[in-house]
């Protein structure tokens, strides 16, 4: 899902260079653990619901959101790796 291709479809550009590493999903905890907590404490101010619903909604929105943010934020990596370093990207 997460994988690199060795060339653009489109253009043919040689992506086999590039490696964005544990780049993605540390960026995506950064953006995600925030929400997350915040909608945690919404839930406890204005819906005061049991602990079992926090994790049912925590269980059911965590993974889905995760796996919606990851692609593009490596995408966005490897694009800034691509246009700051011009060595070993086929520039």
């Amino acid at each position: 899902m997460l994988a690199i291709r060795d060339r653009c479809e489109v253009c043919g550009l040689d992506l086999r260079g590039n490696d964005a590493g544990d780049g993605a999903p540390v960026g995506v905890m950064f953006v995600l653990g925030p929400i997350l907590v915040i909608l945690a404490f919404w839930m406890e101010t204005r819906l005061d619901p049991p602990l079992w619903v926090f994790a049912l909604v925590m269980i059911a929105i965590t993974p889905p959101l995760a796996v919606l943010l990851m692609r593009p934020a490596k995408a966005a990596l490897v694009a800034i790796q691509y246009r700051y370093r011009g060595s070993g990207t086929g520039r």
